[in-house]
């Protein structure tokens, strides 16, 4: 049994370009039904452009801008969040840097003790039956809270003398180092030692005015 082919509708694309021709747009009701659906869809799709470009273009563009804050605000928060639940902790490690500080600054003295601490340093050589050749301050050197003074020494002596020496500096209850170490025999098994000690000291106020008052200007 053969399947009867089916036909497809003719077109009659004149009669409808007779219908365009002869609307009257006086009476859209009299029009026929192609041109009634063409000017219809015209007119949704006129509406459709232009309320994408003058009311939903800037709407999205707002939207899409309100997103990207709401997710930094998400990640603000989370942040924040994550600050508070560790806040007693980080309460607890300012102390503890803040107690750390105060201790290590303590062990530097004030200007009026440097004479004092030169005084201990050249003991703990003499106590240690070494001999100085020499024992020069050099000029302070400022630096943000603090001023370094070199001290360039040229000590005799034994090198277990040298080592006790050292042990005794560490020992001081103010902070001095000993840098640039040169050992060298000098007769007898005797050894000279050129060296620069360190000690340092921190400003007073005055001078940490001082300080800041350049670095001030430099900005302005």
């Amino acid at each position: 049994m053969k399947a009867k082919a089916i036909a497809m509708p003719k077109i009659d694309f004149q009669a409808i370009l007779d219908d365009f021709r002869h609307m009257n747009p006086n009476d859209p009701g009299s029009w026929h039904q192609i041109p009634k659906v063409t000017v219809l869809l015209g007119l949704f799709l006129t509406i459709v452009v232009a309320g994408w470009w003058f009311v939903w273009n800037d709407q999205l563009t707002e939207l899409d801008t309100k997103q990207r804050e709401e997710e930094t605000l998400k990640q603000q928060f989370l942040e924040k969040k994550r600050q508070a639940v560790n806040l007693e902790v980080y309460t607890q490690q300012l102390a503890d840097i803040d107690r750390s500080f105060g201790a290590l600054l303590k062990q530097l003295p004030n200007k009026s003790e440097i004479e004092a601490l030169l005084i201990e340093v050249n003991q703990a050589g003499l106590g240690r039956g070494l001999q100085f050749e020499l024992f020069r301050p050099a000029q302070e050197q400022i630096k943000d809270f603090y001023a370094e003074l070199p001290i360039a020494v040229k000590i005799n002596g034994t090198y277990h003398d040298f080592g006790a020496f050292a042990a005794d500096i560490a020992k001081l209850p103010r902070i001095v180092t000993l840098n640039n170490l040169s050992i060298a025999p000098l007769k007898d098994g005797v050894l000279t030692m050129d060296a620069t000690t360190k000690t340092f000291r921190y400003l007073d106020e005055e001078e940490i005015a001082r300080q800041k008052k350049p670095a001030q200007g430099a900005k302005k």
